[in-house]
């Protein structure tokens, strides 16, 4: 799919275990393969195992700039906001395009309510993710609950739709059409466009997935858990498993 920047400033929100993540990495991927320049600001203080900070060297070795707390603040669950977050709001002309990558529901996305006075309503895209086989998302009735939550919650309005239907390495076309129809069901109920559907790797060349009448993301899988990451992958004394705990009430997520 080639699709243009839907605005300069692109903040990404979902539930936990929607795959916001995976798919805020590819976008900036693949916006800077066409020659934009990206920020990718990591907000997620809720999903310690599924951050892009975790693709920090792959996406700067593209060219993507990386804003995250530094050294173990990187990995804190704290709402910190770092002065450069706050000035990728403010854009030249030459800045290209930012990012943020924010955490799951509404508690993560409380964050950006302190952004809410400097970001005028026609200014930004905020794209919900919804993911047909998570819980709480499985149904209209329960897209709409989330959408609304988080945008109490972040004091913005969501603007867009992104369809990622997934079970991880299980996923079929069947399921990817699923989503779909989930999506534009929500999409006919609240007004908002869906912007895209994703599909990973070769499934997105699946014939019955490339004859969806719907645009076309094609995902690569950059987002694993630790206890999958091939051995020396950490970059940084704080990335491992023990310091990373889940947070309290959350299963061991399997996104």
């Amino acid at each position: 799919m080639d699709f243009p920047p839907p605005a300069r400033r692109v903040f990404i929100v979902g539930n936990y275990g929607s795959g916001k993540t995976e798919v805020a990495v590819n976008l900036a991927l693949a916006l800077r393969a066409r020659g934009v320049a990206v920020r990718l600001a990591d907000l997620d203080i809720v999903n310690p195992y599924f951050r892009s900070r975790e693709a920090r060297a792959l996406l700067e070795s593209h060219g993507v700039r990386v804003v995250v707390p530094p050294g173990a603040q990187s990995f804190a669950d704290l709402p910190i906001v770092l002065p450069e977050i706050r000035g990728m709001l403010q854009l030249g002309p030459g800045d290209g395009v930012s990012l943020f990558d924010v955490g799951g529901d509404e508690v993560g996305a409380r964050m950006l309510s302190s952004f809410h006075d400097h970001l005028p309503a026609d200014s930004y895209a905020l794209w919900q993710v919804l993911n047909s086989r998570r819980p709480f998302t499985d149904s209209p009735a329960g897209c709409q609950r989330m959408r609304a939550s988080i945008e109490a919650a972040a004091r913005m309005r969501v603007t867009g739709l992104v369809s990622n239907a997934h079970l991880v390495t299980e996923t079929t076309p069947e399921v990817i059409a699923e989503g779909l129809a989930l999506a534009r069901e929500v999409a006919a109920q609240s007004g908002l466009p869906l912007v895209f559907i994703t599909a990973m790797g070769e499934l997105a060349d699946h014939p019955q997935v490339a004859a969806l009448d719907a645009p076309l993301f094609r995902l690569e899988r950059h987002m694993l858990p630790p206890w999958l990451r091939p051995a020396g992958a950490c970059e940084d004394p704080t990335d491992l498993p023990a310091a990373r705990p889940t947070p309290l009430g959350r299963p061991r997520p399997t996104e």
